[in-house]
């Protein structure tokens, strides 16, 4: 084994055997990531900051290539734009291979194909994901490599994402954490007269403060279903709905919480604990072991009893690096995948964003949406404050 070997192996940023065994099942030999979230992941949480926000640059765009030989990471390769040297220069990469001179997709990708040849050779079996490889760079690896199949790897990498680090945890934690404060701020200074924008404006703020990328809100006021933000103007009396991702070293913190500008009334207090109830309910099969599909079972069961049937809505899907990603745990949700892990036991380490809405027709929108981690011992909450009706206004009647 050489000195290069080696190092790569005890500076690895991720689960290299769960990789390989991985790439074994997908029958690939040979992996390139393009996405950011992917490539983050298997560079150990490094997001090259200049392309953070926007891929495009000039006539092209930014296109990350990490390469990854199966049980091979001393042939292990990063290509990157030509203002990632500066970075390079600092020590963020692992991979022994590392040129930063790209600025277009093609650039990326033809380095990726050399690298690739020269590691590899013919007649093997190179992952792409092709959601995230443009038609340019994606003819320009098709006519190049004309001995090896080109095979789809998305689901693969998402695998290797679904059971978070300790580390990863405590990012979702904090994420979350942040994103409900950053609410309880915006309705504690929310008053009659504002508009949904100023709110979406004001929480944006509320989140920057305190170390988040502020990604969306939804957000509803009063009576109205309409969950975009617009000038609709606050009035005494409203609810107020605000359901926001906030994104914290990657990791995003997806919530919802509620706010009433006064006093909830009885309907309004029986409403949220109908959802708040249904919400709680489906964490108890929460655990290690447990059918992942069993928490859809008990939400759609005391749904199924409700008078309030037609109007609620549950949905329950994995959170990390990206929204619904894994566990999958159903075919029939708004964002359409397979319901992959429907009938497999959860693991400690997952994480599944977990929401009940209910779009009432004479009380508006009242949803919660919750972060909740498998535990060695059963599940946790993150970001669990401000659940019930928030008060809105506080600190604006000052």
């Amino acid at each position: 084994m050489s000195a290069t070997h080696t190092i790569a192996r005890q500076i690895l940023p991720f689960d290299e055997a769960r990789l390989d065994r991985l790439l074994d099942e997908a029958g690939i030999d040979i992996l390139m990531v393009t996405s950011k979230h992917n490539v983050q992941y298997l560079l150990g949480g490094y997001r090259f900051f200049f392309f953070d926000y926007m891929d495009a640059v000039a006539e092209s765009r930014y296109l990350p290539v990490l390469i990854y030989q199966k049980r091979r990471p001393e042939n292990s390769a990063y290509f990157g734009a030509a203002l990632e040297t500066f970075e390079k220069e600092l020590g963020k990469f692992w991979p022994p291979t590392v040129q930063t001179t790209t600025w277009s997709s093609t650039d990326a990708v033809r380095l990726a194909v050399e690298h690739i040849k020269k590691i590899g050779g013919s007649s093997l079996t190179v992952g792409v994901e092709k959601s995230f490889l443009p038609l340019d760079g994606g003819e320009l690896l098709h006519d190049n490599l004309s001995g090896c199949r080109i095979a789809e790897a998305s689901f693969m990498l998402d695998r290797l994402r679904l059971i978070k680090s300790p580390a990863e945890l405590n990012l979702l934690r904090e994420a979350s954490e942040r994103v409900v404060q950053s609410m309880a701020a915006v309705f504690a200074h929310s008053a009659p007269g504002m508009t949904k924008n100023d709110l979406v404006e004001r929480l944006r703020r509320e989140e920057v403060k305190r170390g988040l990328k502020f990604e969306y809100c939804l957000i509803t006021a009063g009576r109205d279903l309409n969950r975009a933000p617009s000038e609709q103007k606050l009035q005494a009396g409203d609810i107020i709905s605000l359901d926001s991702a906030g994104n914290y070293h990657g990791y995003i913190g997806d919530l919802c919480r509620m706010g009433v500008l006064g006093e909830p009334d009885a309907e309004l207090v029986d409403l949220l604990g109908l959802i708040d109830h249904i919400q709680a309910e489906a964490r108890k099969p929460i655990r290690p072991g447990a059918r992942g599909g069993d928490i859809f079972a008990v939400a759609n069961e005391m749904i199924y009893k409700s008078p309030l049937k037609p109007e609620l809505e549950f949905l329950a899907h994995g959170m990390g690096l990206v929204s619904h990603e894994g566990p999958r745990l159903t075919s029939i949700g708004p964002v359409p995948y397979d319901g992959y892990d429907e009938d497999r036991p959860l693991e400690s380490g997952m994480v599944i964003s977990i929401e009940t809405a209910l779009k009432h027709p004479t009380r508006g929108y009242i949803k919660l949406e919750d972060t909740v981690a498998v535990t060695a011992s059963g599940c946790e909450g993150f970001g669990d404050q401000f659940r019930g009706w928030n008060r809105a206004g506080t600190q604006a009647r000052r």
